[in-house]
Order: structure tokens, then C-alpha cells, then sequence
């Protein structure tokens, strides 16, 4: 008679095991003072200092990586999409004015025997670095019917802090106030099912390097920014739905915005996207950040020194767009 267990059925608690002490090891380099308790029990525990703040209101995002995987698994290297998990939440949450704190995550796999986990997580944990954020919660279940080999997927979140009175969520937006753009890194995170379908990336190495360049992390320079700068009346992260779609969510609805598409250098992967795909301009600026991954829109007479303190953050920015009235 044969006898069945977990193990023959694809799942192993063992290596479940050791992984997760794997995790916690790695994860320690990115504690912050706040962290009581990190991975390894039901829940990670985090301290919030409210002598920091009067009134003190926390922010979460939750987001993945999209099929930017599928490239990473071609590519054997999943080290930059673990960066991307970060970077894509982060970013949302820093759209506010939050502080990152914390961030936790999820991955689905065939196996922990996956030789590409580990360098995703060295991502994960690097990006958290670079965020000051806190690595302190996650899960990996093992689904062997669900995904083929090496193939994964991943979902993560993170949860900020933001002083309620400097919550940035736009209201104060009004006609004749400038738009900011930050240079993105690249592609970033967003539209690789459209890349996927119109490039021979398998064939380039140096495509696929650029490619998998990871998202930028905007949280250092736009804060650094904040505490130098009060005047900025909204922020926006350039993802799926592009420039357009991504500032006019936190634009009121009176109003309209317009982008000088010519006001900045489009990189060249973009172009080469376009060319090969023969994709109308429009749409190219629907699914694609096209070289600006993140947006803040300030008043007309502050544009020149909120571009002047984000060069001097490392930042190539520049003034891309105004917000108009909306027409009738």
C-alpha cells in the first residue's frame, strides 16, 4: 500500500522551514528602530513613535510585478523585479506624503527548491534598505499545481506614516499650476505584456538588461524635497495608464491637465518599443511612463526651485505640463 504525505504531494514543510529562517536572516538588515518582532511568527510587530507626530495617520499600497517576470525567468535573474515589488509600493504610498515604515510580501511557487527565490528576495531586501523600510512580514506558499517551474509570482505591501495636517491628496490644485516630472529609470514595471508581444527580447542580452532595469525609488529625493519645500499640491506615480490616466487621479474633477510631450527627452527603449510595434504615440503615453516615473504639481512661480532641489537630490527633472480648466 502507498502511503501518501505532503512531501510526495509537492509541498514540503521542511524546506518551508528553513526557508523562512533564510528570510529572517536576510531580513534583519533592514530593521528600523520601530521593529518589535519581524519574520518568523504569525504577524510582524512594528512600534510607532507618536511623539514624532500630533496626528499621526497611516498609509498602505498593495501591488505586484506583472508579467516583468516572465523576462526575469528567461533572463534567470530575478534579482531587479524584487526590486521592483518595493519600489512599485513605495512609490504609491509616498504619492501622500507617507513615510514608508514597513513592508511585507507574497510569493507563490512551484518550489522552494527555486534558484531564483533568493536573489528575488535580495532585491526585496536592498530596495527596503534604500526605502528605510522594514522588511518584517511575508508569506511564500508552495503551489505546485498552479505554477511550472522556476515560475513564480509575488504581490507585496507597504504601510507609511504621514502627519494628517501635510497629507498631500491634491485639493488644492488649481488652473495654472505647474506640473513636475521626475525622470523615470526605464520602463519601470508597467505595459510588459505589450513589450513582451512586439520585441524579440530573448535574442538581446542588452535589451533585456534594460528591460529589467528596476523601478526607481523616489522616496529619499521627493522627502528630502518635503522638508526643504512645503508648497507641493499633489504627487503622482506614473504606472499602468501612464502620464495622463496616473495625474488626473489626483487632480479635481473641474479641472484638466496638459503635457508638452516635447518638454523632455523620451528614451530610447520607448522609441524602439513604438518602432517595432508600430504603436500610435497615444497610446504609447497610455501604457507607459515614457521616461517620467513620478509627478508633483506646485504653483507656476515654484516650478524653477522645485526642479533646481531635485537636481540637487541626484534628480533630473523637469516642468512637463500645466493644469488647465476643463472644457465644456
Amino acid at each position: 500500500m502507498i502511503r501518501l504525505n505532503y512531501e510526495k504531494s509537492g509541498v514540503s514543510i521542511q524546506k518551508a522551514e528553513s526557508w523562512s529562517k533564510l528570510i529572517s536572516k536576510k531580513a534583519k538588515a533592514t530593521y528600523t528602530e520601530g521593529v518589535v518582532f519581524g519574520i518568523g511568527g504569525f504577524g510582524g510587530l512594528f512600534r510607532l513613535d507618536t511623539s514624532k507626530y500630533e496626528k499621526p495617520v497611516l498609509v498602505s499600497g498593495t501591488d505586484g510585478v506583472g508579467s516583468k517576470l516572465r523576462i526575469a525567468f528567461h533572463y534567470g535573474n530575478c534579482y531587479t523585479v524584487g526590486k521592483d515589488l518595493v519600489a512599485m509600493n513605495v512609490n504609491d504610498i509616498l504619492t501622500v506624503g507617507a513615510k514608508p515604515l514597513f513592508f511585507l510580501d507574497y510569493l507563490a511557487v512551484n518550489s522552494i527548491d527555486n534558484h531564483l527565490l533568493e536573489s528575488f528576495v535580495n532585491g526585496i531586501v536592498d530596495a527596503c534598505v534604500e526605502s528605510e523600510c522594514a522588511l518584517i512580514g511575508g508569506e511564500t506558499a508552495q503551489l505546485p499545481d498552479f505554477y511550472k517551474p522556476p515560475e513564480f509570482d509575488a504581490a507585496g505591501t507597504a504601510v507609511g506614516v504621514v502627519e494628517e495636517d501635510k497629507i498631500i491628496d491634491g485639493r488644492g490644485v488649481e488652473k495654472g499650476d505647474s506640473i513636475v516630472g521626475i525622470a523615470s529609470s526605464g520602463v519601470h514595471s508597467n505595459g510588459f505584456t505589450l513589450i513582451r508581444s512586439v520585441l524579440r527580447w530573448e535574442k538581446s542580452r542588452e535589451l533585456q538588461e534594460t528591460l529589467l532595469t528596476p523601478t526607481k525609488i523616489y522616496v529619499k529625493p521627493v522627502h528630502n524635497l518635503l522638508q526643504r519645500y512645503s508648497g507641493v499640491k499633489a504627487m503622482a506615480h506614473i504606472t499602468g495608464g501612464g502620464l495622463r490616466g496616473n495625474i488626473l487621479r489626483v487632480v479635481p474633477s473641474s479641472l484638466e491637465i496638459k503635457i508638452e510631450r516635447r518638454s523632455w527627452e523620451v528614451p530610447d527603449i520607448f522609441n524602439l518599443i513604438q518602432r517595432e510595434g508600430k504603436i500610435d504615440e497615444d497610446e504609447m503615453f497610455r501604457v507607459f511612463n515614457m521616461g517620467i516615473g513620478f509627478v508633483l504639481i506646485v504653483p507656476k512661480e515654484d516650478s524653477k526651485t522645485v526642479i533646481k532641489l531635485l537636481e540637487e537630490a541626484g534628480e533630473r527633472a523637469w516642468e512637463i505640463g500645466r493644469v488647465i480648466k476643463k472644457s465644456a
